[in-house]
C-alpha cells in the first residue's frame, strides 16, 4: 500500500488538542475538491457552529464514524518548560518542533525531576503548542512515523467519504486530552438526523493477544465496554466479509466511544481500527495489511449496518 499524498499531507499538519483548526481547514479544503467524485454528495456542516469539528451528513443516516483530528503534544510554560498536551511518552532528545510569534521553533525535550523542559536558545511565547518532528519511514509491509494515531483513522474516514451511501463521517477535537466536543457533536447530529450506532475509527495498540498483520482491531472492551449484543452483529458481519480482523480485550484506554456511552442517547458503539506499535512516540509503527483490512471493514460494515 503506497504512501498516497492525503496520507503524506495529513502526517505532516500539526494539529494538538486544542489546536485542530489547521486540520479542519485542510479536510474542508479537500472535501470541496475531491467531493465531485464521491458516489453521494455529503451535506457539509463546519464553522463556528461546530467550532473546529466537521461532519459530513451522506444520504440518510443509520450509524456514523468518528475520527479525531487532534494529537498528543506539547505547550510551552514559562522560561524553557513544557506541559504535556495528551499523554506523549516522553524520551530524552527527542526533538520537537512547533512556531511562536518571533518564527519557527526546533529544540529538543530533557525531563528533570519530573517536569520536562526544551533546550531552544531563545525564550518561547508562553501557550505556543509543539508536536513530534515528523519522519515518516515506509516499506513494503509497515508506515512507522509520529501520529498515526490518528491520522490513519482519518485517513480512513476519507477513504470512505468515498463509497458510503447513508451515514455520518465526523471529524471530533479534544479526544487525547480528555475530550469535549463529543456530547455537543452528539446533540447536534441526533436533532440533524438521528443515528443508532457509532464506529470509531481511531488506532489501538500491538498486545500480547493483538499483533501485526492479523487483520483490523474489533474491541470488544477498553475501559469501557459497549453493549454485547451491538458487538455480536459487529462480530458476525466481520466473520462474513472474509476481512481480516482480530479481537481486543483490555481493561485500560478510552476513545471517543466513551463519549458516545456517557452521552443521553442510546447510541450503540465499537471501537475498529489498525493496532500499532510504540503508542505515542515519534516512531508508531502500523502495517500496511491491517489498514487495508481496516480500511474495507468499515466499507463492509456501514454498508451492512
Amino acid at each position: 500500500m503506497p504512501l498516497t499524498d492525503i496520507l503524506s499531507d495529513i502526517l505532516e499538519i500539526q494539529s494538538t488538542s486544542g489546536d485542530e483548526s489547521p486540520m479542519r481547514a485542510y479536510l474542508f479544503n479537500l472535501i470541496q475538491q475531491r467531493s465531485k467524485f464521491w458516489n453521494v454528495q455529503p451535506e457539509v456542516f463546519s464553522g463556528r457552529q461546530v467550532h473546529d469539528c466537521l461532519l459530513l451528513k451522506f444520504g440518510e443516516p443509520r450509524g456514523a464514524v468518528f475520527a479525531h483530528m487532534d494529537t498528543i503534544g506539547f505547550m510551552s510554560r514559562y522560561q524553557n518548560q513544557l506541559v504535556a498536551i495528551g499523554g506523549p511518552e516522553i524520551e530524552e532528545g527527542t526533538t520537537i518542533i512547533g512556531k511562536d510569534e518571533l518564527g519557527p521553533i526546533r529544540c529538543k525535550i530533557s525531563e528533570s525531576n519530573g517536569q520536562l523542559f526544551h533546550n531552544f536558545p531563545r525564550q518561547v511565547v508562553p501557550g505556543t503548542r509543539f508536536s513530534f518532528e515528523q519522519q515518516i519511514r515506509i516499506n513494503e509491509n509497515f508506515i512507522q512515523a509520529a501520529y498515526l494515531d490518528n491520522r490513519l483513522g482519518i485517513y480512513n474516514a476519507i477513504k470512505l467519504c468515498e463509497t458510503i451511501q447513508d451515514g455520518w463521517i465526523v471529524f471530533t477535537t479534544y479526544e487525547e486530552h480528555g475530550g469535549g466536543s463529543m456530547p455537543a457533536i452528539l446533540n447536534f447530529i441526533q436533532q440533524k438526523s438521528p443515528i443508532s450506532f457509532g464506529l470509531i475509527s481511531d488506532i489501538t495498540w500491538v498486545t500480547d493477544g493483538v499483533t501485526h498483520d492479523n487483520g483490523v482491531v474489533i474491541s470488544v472492551r477498553d475501559k469501557h465496554i459497549p453493549r454485547k449484543s451491538f458487538l455480536d452483529e459487529i462480530i458476525k458481519l466481520a466473520s462474513e466479509s472474509n476481512i481480516p480482523y482480530q479481537l481486543e480485550i483490555e481493561d485500560s484506554g478510552s476513545s471517543d466511544g466513551r463519549e458516545i456511552q456517557f452521552s443521553p442517547y442510546f447510541i450503540d458503539w465499537c471501537f475498529i481500527g489498525a493496532p500499532e506499535d510504540n503508542v505515542h512516540s515519534p516512531n508508531e509503527k502500523v502495517s500496511w495489511a491491517d489498514l487495508n483490512a481496516m480500511i474495507e471493514m468499515y466499507k463492509y460494515l456501514m454498508h451492512h449496518l
